[in-house]
């Protein structure tokens, strides 16, 4: 079977998509370290929608009280 490549998120070097890269989808261990520093610095984040405190209430003014878990 032919080993399929990608590019590195990191650094975009080509990569081997195989079992025995322990850092796929990384070139290196240098590579995923930095993605994880990104991580951890929150240099990446996860988009979320800001809501607006209008929402929170009903018709009457009164707060919407939530349920318990």
């Amino acid at each position: 079977m032919k080993t399929r490549f990608v590019a590195c998120p990191t650094c975009g070097t080509s990569a081997p998509w195989d079992p025995d890269n322990r850092f796929r989808p990384f070139c290196s261990e240098r590579c995923k370290m930095i993605d994880l520093g990104a991580w951890a610095t929150e240099r990446y984040r996860v988009p979320v929608a800001e809501s607006d405190d209008a929402d929170l209430s009903d018709e009457s003014g009164e707060g919407i009280t939530p349920r318990p878990n």
